[in-house]
Order: structure tokens, then C-alpha cells, then sequence
């Protein structure tokens, strides 16, 4: 087994404010070995706060930059799918696309998100967590500007891959960039990017549609969203380790990952749950629409998804680092019996909010999930070999969940057999959460 020799904790000191109540809970942050990454060593002694107030200005300044361009990335992670959701009609009018080849584009960020997310640890040990992901958004520009002028089908989709790039790479490499230079701030680093990109999803799907009726163009409305992933980019270019860090031994590898039992765990957790909140966007407005609710309230309704999910991500990472996985993935849990009862029994009725509600908080379990991507590796090379096998595979296992939704329905004409599936998906999703949180790390299941 090789695993990255250090684990940098330099950040740990660079702002008192970054310290939430997640700093230094011991039984889930097994002290790293201390290693400069963002500023120089400070020479022990009490000389240190005297000697050296420059470089803990200078620590604190590059900490918040650092912070910064983890968010302003999270941000355009999931903008290039839901930009497309959101004027998919008038795509497909626009470039003459067919409905086979609309179901390509609707599973293509899937096939992204593990193709590409299966490749980034190997980038990330040859550039850098750095800059691959610098790289990442420079391509993911190009990519949307690139496809909102594709003048057929067949080049909008080979240059939405490239538009994808971000959101493939930015799922294995932020948890990595995480656990490397925040080491004991995992919780509340994980809230940061991980509210963030649920609201650069809610953004995009809620703007593109006014963006495009305003300047009516729909071209215009995919191109608009490479600014933000262009301004994503400012930090990560004027970021920069200090010359001690420039010569830190990079992320190491981890070898036999199949080998571990978690890692399989957290595959399947991260697909089940995937699968269940694909299934939720994909098929919520039809299933309503198929209970009598007409189309602007079932829309809503899928709204309210998104909205709750938005507040409870906050809290989520830093209560998982807090009170333990565990407590938490269990209030979480209890969620989906009445929800999926409820949607399933009384869909399209007065209390279908609620329902929507309990399933909003259920969902809530994808921030858990990136938060123990960290926790239940003791070293970034087994955040990164962690994050990237449970991803990628897990990514598959969702891709799959709203076509087999669909395929069923369309086979029984009947919701109760997709409804089963749903219910399955929550049975296999709590199994396997129930051995990923407790307290046990990959590199010791390898050693």
C-alpha cells in the first residue's frame, strides 16, 4: 500500500474564524502530521507570534483565498446540467435534436461525472489539486461557450462534455483540496462548497429560462454561465503555496481500493442516494401531474425540493463533525417512510408539500456523504482514492435509476412497481450507511 506521506495541517492555523465546532473533534480527525502547505513553518518557540506576524497575516490571506476558490468552483459544478434542463424544449427545436438523442444529453453528466471522475485522482497526482482544477474550469468555459453555438446535436454534446469537466473533477478533487488544507474544518468546509453548489444548481435552473426569454436567445442563455466559471478561476490563479509547500511530497496513491469493504459501502450509499434524488427531479412533476396537480403547482412542488435542501445542507457537514455520523444519518433516515408513504398513498393532495418537505431533508444525505469522504480516510491520497471509487461507480448506479423508473412505467402503466424501487433504493441506501458511519478508515482496511 502507498498512501501520501504527509497530510498538511499549516490551514489549521491560518484564521480563527475558519474554526467552526468541527476544529479538532478527535475521534473523527486522527491528528495529521503537521506540514507547511499554505504558508511557511513558523520556527518553534515562544518567538513565533512575535517573530513572525507577516507570515500569519500572510497564512490568513491565503486560508480565505483558498476558501474562496473552493466555493466560487462549487458554484459552476452542476450549472452546465440544469442550464440545459431548464430550455431543453427549445434546444431541441433550435438544433433539431430527436428524443433519443434528448435521453443521450439527459444521462450525459451522469456518464461525465464517472468517466471523468474515475480519471481525477491519476490527474490530480500528475498536476496537482491545484491546477487540475484550474484547468477544469478554463475547459468548462470553453465548453459552454463552445456548445451554445454548436451548430448540430452531435457537436453540442461532444462539446458538453467539456463543459461537464469542472462538475466530473470538482466532485473528487474539492474533497481532496478539503481534507489536505483543512484537515480539521472538514464539516465546515463541506457546508461551504456544498451549499454553494446547491445553489449554483437551484441558480442556473431558475435563471436560464428569464435569461433566455430577455435576450431571446437561447444561445445566449447556455454561454452566459462560463462567467462565473471564468471568475471561479481568479483565486486558484493567485493562490499559490509558499517555496516550503512548492516542495511537499504531492498526493500519493492508494492501492487495492477494491480490496475495501468501505469503500464499497460508500459506493453503494453514494448511488442509492444519487439514484433517489435523480429519480426525484426526473419524474416528480409527472407523478403529480398523473394524481390530478396541474403542471405549475407539481413545478412547485419540485421547487420546494430544492429550496429546503438548500438550508439543511448548511447544517448537515458541521452536525455530522459535531454530534457524529451517525445521530445524524439516522435523523435523516427517518425521513423517507412518510415521505415515500406519503407520495406514493396521497400525491397531488393538500399535504403533498410536506411530503416533498421530508423528502428534501432525506436527500439531505449527499453532504453527509461528501463529509465522510474525508472522515473515513486518515491521508488525502484516501480522500482521493475514496471520493473517486465511490463516485464513479456510484454515479453509474444513478444513471440508472430514472431510466429504470422510466421503463417501468412504461412497461405497467402503473407508478406502484417504480414506487417499490424507490423504496428498495432507500432499504439498500440505509445499509450501507449504517457501516459507513462508524468511526473506520480505508487505509486501515488496507494496511
Amino acid at each position: 500500500m502507498t498512501t501520501d506521506a504527509t497530510a498538511t495541517g499549516a490551514a489549521e492555523e491560518s484564521d480563527a474564524q475558519l474554526a467552526g465546532p468541527d476544529a479538532g473533534h478527535p475521534d473523527e480527525h486522527p491528528a495529521p502530521t503537521p506540514h507547511a502547505e499554505i504558508a511557511d513553518p513558523a520556527p518553534p518557540g515562544r518567538a513565533v507570534a512575535a517573530a513572525l506576524p507577516s507570515a500569519k497575516l500572510a497564512s490568513r490571506q491565503l486560508a480565505w483565498l483558498l476558501l474562496a476558490g473552493v466555493v466560487l468552483a462549487a458554484f459552476n459544478f452542476r450549472t452546465a446540467v440544469t442550464s440545459v434542463g431548464a430550455i431543453l424544449a427549445e434546444l431541441r427545436v433550435g438544433l433539431g435534436m430527436s428524443e433519443t438523442v434528448a435521453g443521450l444529453l439527459t444521462t450525459l453528466p451522469v456518464l461525465a461525472f464517472a468517466g471523468l471522475g474515475a480519471l481525477a485522482p491519476r490527474l490530480a497526482r500528475r498536476f496537482g489539486p491545484r491546477l487540475l482544477l484550474t484547468g477544469a474550469l478554463i475547459v468548462m468555459s470553453v465548453g459552454l461557450v463552445a456548445r451554445a453555438y454548436a451548430p448540430n446535436a452531435g457537436l453540442f454534446l461532444a462539446f458538453s462534455l467539456l463543459a461537464l469537466a469542472a462538475g466530473a473533477i470538482g466532485n473528487v478533487a474539492v474533497p481532496v483540496i478539503v481534507k489536505r488544507y483543512f484537515p480539521n474544518r472538514i464539516g465546515l468546509m463541506t457546508t461551504a462548497y456544498s451549499t454553494t453548489l446547491a445553489v449554483g444548481t437551484a441558480v442556473a435552473a431558475a435563471a436560464t429560462a428569464p435569461i433566455e426569454h430577455l435576450a431571446g436567445d437561447w444561445r445566449i442563455a447556455l454561454a452566459v454561465w462560463a462567467l462565473p466559471a471564468l471568475i471561479a478561476i481568479v483565486p486558484w490563479l493567485l493562490w499559490r503555496p509558499s517555496p516550503a509547500a512548492a516542495g511537499a511530497q504531492p498526493i500519493g496513491r492508494l492501492h487495492g481500493v477494491r480490496r475495501s469493504r468501505l469503500a464499497w459501502m460508500m459506493l453503494l450509499a453514494f448511488g442509492a442516494q444519487s439514484a433517489i434524488a435523480y429519480i426525484l427531479m426526473g419524474w416528480t412533476t409527472t407523478i403529480l401531474a398523473s394524481d390530478g396537480m396541474d403542471a405549475a403547482t407539481a413545478g412547485s412542488m419540485l421547487g420546494l425540493l430544492t429550496a429546503v435542501q438548500i438550508p439543511v445542507s448548511v447544517l448537515v457537514p458541521m452536525l455530522t463533525v459535531r454530534w457524529g455520523p451517525r445521530p445524524v444519518f439516522l435523523l435523516l433516515m427517518a425521513c423517507y417512510p412518510p415521505a415515500l408513504a406519503g407520495l406514493w398513498l396521497a400525491g397531488g393532495g393538500p399535504l403533498t408539500w410536506l411530503w416533498m418537505a421530508f423528502f428534501a431533508v432525506g436527500t439531505s444525505v449527499f453532504p453527509l456523504i461528501l463529509t465522510l469522504f474525508g472522515l473515513r480516510a486518515r491521508t488525502p491520497a484516501g480522500t482521493s482514492a475514496l471520493s473517486s471509487f465511490a463516485q464513479s461507480g456510484g454515479y453509474l448506479i444513478a444513471g440508472s435509476g430514472p431510466l429504470a423508473v422510466g421503463w417501468v412505467y412504461g412497461l405497467t402503466g402503473s407508478w406502484s412497481v417504480p414506487f417499490t424501487f424507490v423504496a428498495a433504493l432507500v432499504v439498500v441506501l440505509f445499509a450501507a450507511g449504517l457501516y459507513v458511519t462508524r468511526e473506520r478508515y480505508i487505509e486501515d482496511e488496507l494496511d
